[in-house]
């Protein structure tokens, strides 16, 4: 009897694939298309990737997106923002210096320069480039404030420890028009 069943379902099953509506379509055969890597956009994927602590993966997205885009001002500072993350200090300095070079309008090029130079003990200059970054900015970004804030107070009195604050310095990245935080280093 089992034997029955088995063969009447494959005879069933060969039946309906020769048919040429199937499920009513016309058109033959149905497969969906395939989501290409261009579909995605590496940068927002980065951006949501460096949100989640997720750095190398981050760098990997932005790196696929600067093959896609070319190396302009929003890779080459989200490459750098990442290299900045991984502790790759020298790399993100190039990267983010070529970048205010490509754009000196760019604020968060110039806060994310900034953020290095600070974590190299190089204050003086890194409270210069985070006034760029704010004049630039026109003053909107709070984040940008603050580290320059913050920047200023260490190159007046290089002892000086903010006690509301842990004295981390923000990354600021652009996505879709706004200045969105990424957590502190």
């Amino acid at each position: 009897m089992r034997l029955g069943l088995s063969v009447t379902l494959a005879a069933v099953a060969a039946l309906a694939a020769c048919s040429t509506g199937g499920l009513n379509r016309s058109d033959g055969v149905y497969a969906p298309g395939v989501a290409g890597l261009s579909d995605l956009d590496g940068l927002m994927i980065g951006h949501r990737l460096m949100a989640a602590g997720e750095y190398e993966l981050a760098l990997e997205a932005y790196t696929r997106a600067a093959a896609q885009q070319g190396l302009n001002v929003d890779t080459l500072s989200a490459i750098g923002s990442a290299d900045l993350k991984l502790g790759r200090l020298g790399q993100a300095e190039k990267l983010l210096r070529r970048a205010t070079e490509e754009d000196p309008t760019f604020p968060p090029a110039w806060n994310n320069l900034g953020v290095i130079l600070m974590e190299k003990g190089e204050i003086a200059e890194a409270a210069e480039v985070f006034r760029r970054a704010y004049a630039t900015d026109n003053g909107n970004s709070d984040q940008i404030r603050d580290n320059l804030r913050l920047a200023l107070a260490k190159l007046e009195n290089p002892g000086y420890v903010d006690p509301n604050e842990d004295e981390q310095f923000q990354l600021v990245r652009r996505g879709a028009g706004d200045y969105v935080i990424l957590d502190a280093l």
